[in-house]
Protein backbone atom coordinates (compact mmCIF):
# COMPACT_ATOMS: atom_id res chain seq x y z
CA UNK A 1 0.00 0.00 0.00
CA UNK A 2 1.04 3.39 -0.81
CA UNK A 3 3.30 5.30 1.84
CA UNK A 4 1.64 2.94 4.75
CA UNK A 5 3.11 1.53 8.05
CA UNK A 6 1.82 -1.72 8.43
CA UNK A 7 3.63 -2.70 11.69
CA UNK A 8 2.84 0.99 12.67
CA UNK A 9 -0.80 1.04 12.15
CA UNK A 10 -1.35 -2.39 13.78
CA UNK A 11 0.82 -1.45 17.26
CA UNK A 12 -1.21 1.97 17.58
CA UNK A 13 -4.69 0.51 16.95
CA UNK A 14 -3.49 -2.61 19.44
CA UNK A 15 -2.18 -0.09 21.69
CA UNK A 16 -5.36 2.06 21.08
CA UNK A 17 -7.26 -1.22 22.96
CA UNK A 18 -5.33 -2.10 25.17
CA UNK A 19 -6.02 1.71 26.83
CA UNK A 20 -9.11 0.46 27.78
CA UNK A 21 -7.65 -1.11 31.18
CA UNK A 22 -7.06 2.81 31.74
CA UNK A 23 -10.20 3.73 31.47
CA UNK A 24 -11.99 1.34 33.47
CA UNK A 25 -9.44 2.17 36.18
CA UNK A 26 -10.26 5.93 35.82
CA UNK A 27 -14.22 5.36 35.54
CA UNK A 28 -14.15 3.29 38.56
CA UNK A 29 -12.30 6.08 40.53
CA UNK A 30 -14.72 8.83 39.09
CA UNK A 31 -17.82 7.83 38.47
CA UNK A 32 -19.77 7.26 41.40
CA UNK A 33 -19.38 11.13 42.24
CA UNK A 34 -20.11 11.80 39.01
CA UNK A 35 -23.42 13.74 37.30
CA UNK A 36 -22.20 14.09 33.40
CA UNK A 37 -18.84 13.45 31.21
CA UNK A 38 -18.10 15.88 28.80
CA UNK A 39 -15.55 15.27 25.44
CA UNK A 40 -13.85 18.62 25.32
CA UNK A 41 -10.94 19.24 22.70
CA UNK A 42 -9.62 21.87 19.76
CA UNK A 43 -10.41 21.02 15.61
CA UNK A 44 -10.58 17.74 14.46
CA UNK A 45 -9.71 15.60 17.47
CA UNK A 46 -13.12 17.09 18.73
CA UNK A 47 -15.18 16.56 16.05
CA UNK A 48 -14.40 12.89 16.49
CA UNK A 49 -16.25 12.78 19.71
CA UNK A 50 -19.19 13.81 17.93
CA UNK A 51 -19.64 10.54 16.73
CA UNK A 52 -18.64 9.25 20.36
CA UNK A 53 -22.07 11.30 21.57
CA UNK A 54 -24.39 10.43 19.01
CA UNK A 55 -23.37 6.57 19.66
CA UNK A 56 -24.58 7.24 23.54
CA UNK A 57 -27.86 9.67 22.58
CA UNK A 58 -29.77 6.75 21.58
CA UNK A 59 -28.34 4.11 24.02
CA UNK A 60 -27.41 5.77 26.91
CA UNK A 61 -29.57 7.84 29.37
CA UNK A 62 -26.35 9.11 31.02
CA UNK A 63 -25.64 12.22 30.00
CA UNK A 64 -22.44 13.19 27.60
CA UNK A 65 -21.43 16.14 26.16
CA UNK A 66 -19.29 17.38 23.02
CA UNK A 67 -18.48 21.12 23.19
CA UNK A 68 -15.76 23.18 21.94
CA UNK A 69 -13.00 24.06 23.91
CA UNK A 70 -12.35 27.79 23.19
CA UNK A 71 -16.27 28.50 23.20
CA UNK A 72 -17.14 26.63 26.26
CA UNK A 73 -14.80 28.41 28.13
CA UNK A 74 -16.90 31.77 27.27
CA UNK A 75 -20.32 30.25 27.46
CA UNK A 76 -19.76 26.91 30.09
CA UNK A 77 -22.72 24.71 29.64
CA UNK A 78 -25.24 25.34 33.11
CA UNK A 79 -24.69 21.57 33.71
CA UNK A 80 -20.80 21.83 33.74
CA UNK A 81 -20.04 21.77 38.21
CA UNK A 82 -17.28 19.84 40.04
CA UNK A 83 -19.49 16.81 39.72
CA UNK A 84 -18.69 16.49 35.87
CA UNK A 85 -15.86 14.29 34.42
CA UNK A 86 -13.97 16.36 31.28
CA UNK A 87 -12.33 14.10 28.81
CA UNK A 88 -9.23 15.96 26.75
CA UNK A 89 -8.20 14.62 23.02
CA UNK A 90 -5.46 15.60 22.19
CA UNK A 91 -3.24 14.52 19.36
CA UNK A 92 0.32 16.99 20.50
CA UNK A 93 -0.59 17.61 24.36
CA UNK A 94 0.10 21.46 23.27
CA UNK A 95 -2.83 22.43 21.81
CA UNK A 96 -3.51 26.37 23.56
CA UNK A 97 -7.35 26.23 24.26
CA UNK A 98 -6.61 22.64 25.69
CA UNK A 99 -4.22 23.32 27.92
CA UNK A 100 -6.42 26.42 28.92
CA UNK A 101 -9.34 24.39 29.61
CA UNK A 102 -7.24 22.24 31.91
CA UNK A 103 -6.59 25.39 34.07
CA UNK A 104 -9.78 25.85 34.12
CA UNK A 105 -11.18 23.16 34.98
CA UNK A 106 -8.61 22.93 37.56
CA UNK A 107 -10.19 26.09 38.98
CA UNK A 108 -13.39 24.81 38.91
CA UNK A 109 -12.43 22.18 40.98
CA UNK A 110 -13.62 19.33 37.83
CA UNK A 111 -11.44 16.57 37.38
CA UNK A 112 -10.04 15.81 33.78
CA UNK A 113 -9.11 12.27 31.51
CA UNK A 114 -6.41 13.24 29.08
CA UNK A 115 -6.04 11.47 26.12
CA UNK A 116 -2.80 11.83 24.36
CA UNK A 117 -1.14 10.93 21.57
CA UNK A 118 2.58 12.17 21.91
CA UNK A 119 4.62 11.80 24.67
CA UNK A 120 5.73 13.53 28.16
CA UNK A 121 3.46 16.86 26.72
CA UNK A 122 2.13 19.51 28.90
CA UNK A 123 -1.42 18.46 29.05
CA UNK A 124 -0.36 15.41 30.40
CA UNK A 125 1.07 16.41 33.29
CA UNK A 126 -1.45 19.44 33.94
CA UNK A 127 -4.28 16.81 33.43
CA UNK A 128 -5.85 14.75 36.80
CA UNK A 129 -5.28 11.65 34.82
CA UNK A 130 -3.86 11.38 30.98
CA UNK A 131 -3.93 8.04 29.03
CA UNK A 132 -0.94 7.61 26.57
CA UNK A 133 -1.11 5.80 23.25
CA UNK A 134 1.44 6.74 20.19
CA UNK A 135 -0.62 7.72 17.72
CA UNK A 136 0.25 10.30 14.35
CA UNK A 137 -1.77 12.31 12.14
CA UNK A 138 -2.88 9.08 9.90
CA UNK A 139 -3.46 6.62 12.62
CA UNK A 140 -5.60 8.97 15.13
CA UNK A 141 -9.12 8.98 13.91
CA UNK A 142 -9.91 5.14 15.24
CA UNK A 143 -7.74 5.65 18.10
CA UNK A 144 -10.01 8.65 19.27
CA UNK A 145 -12.82 7.05 17.86
CA UNK A 146 -12.17 3.33 19.99
CA UNK A 147 -11.32 5.56 23.04
CA UNK A 148 -14.84 7.46 22.58
CA UNK A 149 -17.05 4.15 22.44
CA UNK A 150 -14.75 2.45 25.38
CA UNK A 151 -15.72 5.37 27.68
CA UNK A 152 -19.35 4.87 26.95
CA UNK A 153 -19.73 1.48 26.74
CA UNK A 154 -18.51 0.88 30.26
CA UNK A 155 -20.19 3.97 31.58
CA UNK A 156 -23.70 1.60 30.25
CA UNK A 157 -22.13 -1.86 31.62
CA UNK A 158 -21.91 0.15 35.25
CA UNK A 159 -25.46 2.32 34.63
CA UNK A 160 -26.94 -1.59 34.05
CA UNK A 161 -27.53 -1.06 30.41
CA UNK A 162 -25.69 -3.03 28.93
CA UNK A 163 -24.47 -7.07 30.73
CA UNK A 164 -21.51 -7.90 30.82
CA UNK A 165 -21.94 -10.60 28.44
CA UNK A 166 -22.79 -7.70 25.68
CA UNK A 167 -19.53 -5.71 27.06
CA UNK A 168 -17.11 -8.30 26.81
CA UNK A 169 -18.66 -9.50 23.06
CA UNK A 170 -18.12 -5.66 22.13
CA UNK A 171 -13.93 -5.98 23.52
CA UNK A 172 -13.63 -8.64 22.08
CA UNK A 173 -14.14 -7.47 18.66
CA UNK A 174 -12.26 -3.99 19.02
CA UNK A 175 -8.64 -6.68 20.16
CA UNK A 176 -9.60 -8.69 16.52
CA UNK A 177 -10.33 -5.24 15.06
CA UNK A 178 -6.82 -3.93 13.94
CA UNK A 179 -6.06 -6.68 11.77
CA UNK A 180 -9.59 -6.41 10.19
CA UNK A 181 -8.88 -2.59 9.63
CA UNK A 182 -5.42 -4.00 8.16
CA UNK A 183 -7.92 -5.71 5.48
CA UNK A 184 -10.35 -3.19 4.67
CA UNK A 185 -7.25 -0.77 3.56
CA UNK A 186 -6.12 -3.28 1.81
CA UNK A 187 -9.55 -3.53 0.06
CA UNK A 188 -9.62 -0.18 -0.05
CA UNK A 189 -6.28 0.44 -2.11
CA UNK A 190 -7.53 0.64 -5.34
CA UNK A 191 -10.20 2.36 -4.53
CA UNK A 192 -8.78 5.24 -3.05
CA UNK A 193 -6.46 5.51 -5.71
CA UNK A 194 -9.07 5.69 -8.53
CA UNK A 195 -11.11 8.39 -6.55
CA UNK A 196 -7.71 10.06 -6.09
CA UNK A 197 -6.80 10.17 -9.75
CA UNK A 198 -10.56 11.11 -10.55
CA UNK A 199 -10.57 14.06 -8.66
CA UNK A 200 -7.32 15.53 -8.33
CA UNK A 201 -8.09 18.30 -9.63
CA UNK A 202 -12.17 18.89 -8.40
CA UNK A 203 -12.06 21.79 -6.50
CA UNK A 204 -15.27 20.96 -4.40
CA UNK A 205 -16.97 18.53 -2.89
CA UNK A 206 -20.58 17.74 -0.65
CA UNK A 207 -20.16 15.09 1.69
CA UNK A 208 -22.77 13.68 3.38
CA UNK A 209 -23.48 11.00 6.27
CA UNK A 210 -25.75 10.42 9.01
CA UNK A 211 -25.73 9.19 12.43
CA UNK A 212 -22.81 7.26 13.83
CA UNK A 213 -20.75 8.08 10.81
CA UNK A 214 -21.65 11.79 10.32
CA UNK A 215 -18.43 12.98 12.55
CA UNK A 216 -16.54 11.22 9.95
CA UNK A 217 -18.00 13.63 6.84
CA UNK A 218 -17.35 16.66 9.12
CA UNK A 219 -14.11 15.40 10.01
CA UNK A 220 -12.80 14.33 6.99
CA UNK A 221 -14.18 17.68 5.03
CA UNK A 222 -13.24 20.43 6.96
CA UNK A 223 -9.38 18.77 8.57
CA UNK A 224 -8.49 16.48 5.34
CA UNK A 225 -9.68 18.01 2.40
CA UNK A 226 -9.67 21.98 3.29
CA UNK A 227 -6.95 21.85 5.87
CA UNK A 228 -4.72 19.25 4.51
CA UNK A 229 -5.59 19.74 0.87
CA UNK A 230 -6.96 23.36 0.79
CA UNK A 231 -10.21 21.58 -1.27
CA UNK A 232 -13.34 23.38 -0.54
CA UNK A 233 -16.37 21.15 0.93
CA UNK A 234 -19.80 21.50 2.33
CA UNK A 235 -20.34 18.32 5.16
CA UNK A 236 -23.98 18.26 5.34
CA UNK A 237 -25.62 16.08 7.58
CA UNK A 238 -28.31 13.58 5.15
CA UNK A 239 -30.92 13.98 7.31
CA UNK A 240 -30.50 17.93 6.16
CA UNK A 241 -29.67 17.21 2.75
CA UNK A 242 -32.96 17.87 1.49
CA UNK A 243 -33.59 21.20 3.34
CA UNK A 244 -31.08 23.28 1.03
CA UNK A 245 -28.09 21.72 -0.45
CA UNK A 246 -30.54 19.29 -2.35
CA UNK A 247 -30.64 22.69 -4.63
CA UNK A 248 -26.82 22.60 -5.43
CA UNK A 249 -26.92 19.33 -7.24
CA UNK A 250 -26.53 19.72 -10.88
CA UNK A 251 -23.95 17.69 -13.27
CA UNK A 252 -20.76 17.96 -12.03
CA UNK A 253 -20.59 18.26 -8.94
CA UNK A 254 -18.73 15.84 -6.61
CA UNK A 255 -21.14 14.04 -3.91
CA UNK A 256 -19.10 11.90 -1.40
CA UNK A 257 -21.92 9.93 1.01
CA UNK A 258 -20.66 7.57 3.59
CA UNK A 259 -22.66 4.92 4.66
CA UNK A 260 -22.95 3.28 7.90
CA UNK A 261 -24.48 0.12 9.48
CA UNK A 262 -26.40 1.50 12.38
CA UNK A 263 -30.09 3.03 12.18
CA UNK A 264 -29.36 5.89 10.60
CA UNK A 265 -28.03 4.39 7.45
CA UNK A 266 -32.03 4.43 5.20
CA UNK A 267 -30.89 8.63 5.59
CA UNK A 268 -27.94 8.57 3.56
CA UNK A 269 -30.01 5.73 0.86
CA UNK A 270 -32.44 8.03 0.53
CA UNK A 271 -29.04 10.93 -0.82
CA UNK A 272 -28.10 8.05 -2.55
CA UNK A 273 -31.18 7.46 -4.71
CA UNK A 274 -31.11 11.01 -5.77
CA UNK A 275 -28.43 12.56 -6.64
CA UNK A 276 -27.19 10.47 -9.48
CA UNK A 277 -30.21 11.64 -11.35
CA UNK A 278 -28.78 15.11 -11.55
CA UNK A 279 -24.83 14.58 -11.36
CA UNK A 280 -22.60 12.18 -12.51
CA UNK A 281 -20.04 12.81 -9.72
CA UNK A 282 -21.33 10.42 -6.99
CA UNK A 283 -18.91 8.62 -4.79
CA UNK A 284 -20.21 6.07 -1.95
CA UNK A 285 -18.01 4.53 0.75
CA UNK A 286 -20.22 1.97 2.45
CA UNK A 287 -18.70 0.19 5.41
CA UNK A 288 -20.69 -3.03 4.45
CA UNK A 289 -18.48 -3.30 1.61
CA UNK A 290 -15.54 -3.94 4.00
CA UNK A 291 -15.40 -7.90 4.91
CA UNK A 292 -13.95 -7.23 8.46
CA UNK A 293 -13.22 -10.86 9.18
CA UNK A 294 -14.01 -12.21 12.99
CA UNK A 295 -15.72 -8.89 14.00
CA UNK A 296 -19.93 -9.58 14.51
CA UNK A 297 -22.71 -8.00 13.36
CA UNK A 298 -23.43 -6.18 16.57
CA UNK A 299 -20.28 -4.87 16.93
CA UNK A 300 -19.99 -4.05 12.96
CA UNK A 301 -23.19 -1.54 13.83
CA UNK A 302 -21.12 0.80 16.34
CA UNK A 303 -18.01 1.24 14.48
CA UNK A 304 -18.84 2.84 11.08
CA UNK A 305 -16.84 5.58 11.98
CA UNK A 306 -13.82 3.60 12.45
CA UNK A 307 -14.04 1.76 9.26
CA UNK A 308 -15.03 5.21 7.45
CA UNK A 309 -11.24 6.63 9.04
CA UNK A 310 -9.50 3.37 7.91
CA UNK A 311 -11.11 3.15 4.59
CA UNK A 312 -10.64 7.55 3.44
CA UNK A 313 -7.10 7.72 5.34
CA UNK A 314 -6.20 4.89 2.23
CA UNK A 315 -7.78 8.32 -0.09
CA UNK A 316 -5.80 10.78 1.57
CA UNK A 317 -2.31 8.99 1.01
CA UNK A 318 -3.44 9.07 -2.90
CA UNK A 319 -5.01 12.38 -3.03
CA UNK A 320 -1.88 14.16 -1.61
CA UNK A 321 0.58 12.23 -4.24
CA UNK A 322 -1.55 12.65 -7.22
CA UNK A 323 -2.29 16.68 -6.39
CA UNK A 324 1.72 16.81 -5.06
CA UNK A 325 0.40 18.54 -1.99
CA UNK A 326 2.19 16.49 1.36
CA UNK A 327 -0.57 16.37 4.24
CA UNK A 328 1.62 18.16 6.43
CA UNK A 329 1.93 21.32 4.83
CA UNK A 330 0.23 24.42 5.93
CA UNK A 331 -0.34 27.91 4.69
CA UNK A 332 -1.90 29.92 8.34
CA UNK A 333 -2.23 27.06 10.58
CA UNK A 334 -0.07 27.45 13.57
CA UNK A 335 2.38 29.42 10.76
CA UNK A 336 1.17 32.66 12.64
CA UNK A 337 -0.86 34.36 15.64
CA UNK A 338 -4.61 34.61 14.72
Amino acid sequence: MLNFDQDRFLKTETGAVKTNAEIQSVLDRELDSVDNIYFIGSGGVGILFDSTVEFARSRSAFPFHRVIAAEFMLQPNKTFSNKSLVVIPSLSGTTKETLELVKYCEEHDVRTLALVGSPDTPLQKEATYAIYNDVLDDTSSENYYLQGLMIVLYVMLKKGEIDQAQYDSYISDFEKLPEALLAAKKQAEPIGEAFANEHKETPYHIITGAGDSFAEAYYYGMCILEEMQWIKTRPVQAADFFHGTLELIEKGVSVIIMKGEDKSRSLSDRVERFVPKFTDQVTVIDTKAYDLPGISENTREIISSVVLATVLERFSAHLEVVRDHPLTFRRYYKKMEY
